[in-house]
């Protein structure tokens, strides 16, 4: 697998372009009547339950909405159960749920009947990087020991917070086919989110988790009990996470971006479409939002509801090809 099939990331655009966002006339037409169920399809403590809790925390405080974003987690099948779920929710314009690459990831290796084109895409807010943790007192020191311990020993695993073919599997699949492993023998173990998957780690049931930079951040420094090998990023991050090396650093010439973002139930009506652009596009210039951000090492990465759209289709195609490469495409 080459480097430029294993990024995700598309151009980021700047959020001084949202000034212009269009729809914004539309949005002052149509506001929440009631509360805004925003659902997180995964148990607390994953990337979807980060963004989740940190925009409508964000949202809050910094006034931005007259009525509450309402955090709910909807865990099950990498995410397959949040959307089937949502999918029988036509129309309802207050309903939202926190999307990242196994929307397209899960439907292609066959375990949902929906993907992301059965919904409707709202915005693209971040981009974020995989991490590998072990457990602080862990005898691998860098990912070329902990690689080395995987070719000698095929049954020892590795854990992620997304279902097999998704997102961390295809994360620690590239990672291990680009240091010269076959990927498609990565003892990979799937759980229903990042947090589960670290409660594992810490209880010896794998070696290591590959999850979302952004979530680890916080459990990361002096004292934890986890420690970083090494992060996805073309560079070093800032922040918590500036002394963990790059995979590149130690060797392995392979990055992996994930983006994050938002998107409606089906047919969500336009008007309701573009007050939600307008809503995340001044979210994204406040202040809170910009120390929160750093704080979990995103990087701001705007997209509106039609350049999303084309984002995701794009990445359809891409991921297609990844998978089928792993052997993981579904029927």
């Amino acid at each position: 697998m080459t480097v430029k099939t294993a990024r995700l990331a598309a151009l980021v655009l700047p959020i001084a372009a949202l000034a212009g966002l269009g729809g914004a006339a539309q949005a002052e037409e149509w506001a929440p009547t009631r509360n805004i169920e925003f659902i997180a399809p995964a148990n607390p403590g994953g990337g979807w339950d980060t963004l989740v809790r940190t925009v409508s925390r964000v949202i809050q405080e910094e006034g931005l909405a007259e009525r509450s974003f309402a955090a709910i987690n909807v865990p099950g099948g990498g995410g397959a159960v949040a959307w089937a779920q949502i999918a029988r929710d036509s129309g309802n314009s207050h309903k939202l749920f926190a999307t990242s690459p196994p929307i397209i990831l899960v439907p292609l290796a066959g375990t949902s009947r929906y993907d992301h084109t059965d919904f409707t895409p709202v915005a693209r807010l971040i981009t974020d990087y995989s991490i590998v943790l072990v457990p602080a007192d862990s005898e691998y020191q860098d990912l070329n020991d902990l690689f080395a311990a995987f070719e000698a020993d095929p049954g020892l695993s590795v854990g992620g917070g997304s279902a097999p073919g998704s997102m961390d599997h295809i994360s620690i699949a590239g990672l291990a086919s680009a240091a010269g492993l076959n990927a498609a023998e990565v003892n990979y173990i799937p759980f229903s989110g990042g947090g589960e998957a670290m409660t594992s780690l810490m209880g010896g049931h794998v070696e290591a988790v590959i999850t979302g930079a952004g979530e680890a951040a916080g459990q990361l420094g002096e004292g934890s009990q986890l420690r970083a090998l090494g992060v996805s990023a073309p560079e070093r991050m800032s922040g918590p996470l500036a002394e963990v090396p790059t995979y590149q650093e130690q060797g392995i010439d392979y990055t992996f971006d994930i983006w994050r973002g938002v998107m409606g139930t089906p047919d969500m009506p336009a008007e309701a479409v573009a007050y939600y652009e307008a809503l995340f596009a001044r979210m994204l210039e406040t202040d809170g939002w910009q120390q929160a951000r750093d704080q979990l090492g995103w990087l701001d990465a705007y997209q509106d509801s039609e350049t999303f759209g084309d984002f995701l289709d794009a990445q359809q195609a891409q991921f297609s090809d990844v998978l089928g490469e792993l052997g993981l495409l579904g029927d």
